[in-house]
């Protein structure tokens, strides 16, 4: 289990990183004007028909306090929403050393 969660955690943080880096070269090719994508933006380049269709679902399925929730997270930075959690699962389930000497 601490073995897959560790792969999980390595997956986040690369994904994390990938994302910052296109982030990153997206601001270098608009002569430096500081370019930083949500998830929401990544996920329509990827699929824009499947984006469409689950905030759709969304709207349909979820009461209002929830889909709001949901959509304010689909609006924060996509490195973030990926990286951070990686990060955090690395902590939680990294090496732990013995303190017995």
């Amino acid at each position: 289990m601490q073995a897959a969660m560790r792969f999980l955690s390595l997956v986040l943080i690369v994904l994390g990183l990938m994302l910052l880096g296109a982030d990153v070269i997206a601001s270098l090719e608009k002569g430096g004007e500081i370019t930083v994508r949500s998830l929401d933006q990544v996920w329509m380049m990827i699929n824009a028909s499947s984006d469409l269709a689950f905030h759709g679902w969304l709207q349909r399925t979820i009461p209002q306090p929830g889909a709001q929730w949901v959509e304010t997270v689909m609006g924060f930075w996509s490195w973030a929403v990926i990286g951070l959690p990686g990060v955090i699962l690395a902590f939680l389930f990294g090496r732990h050393s013995d303190m017995r000497g």
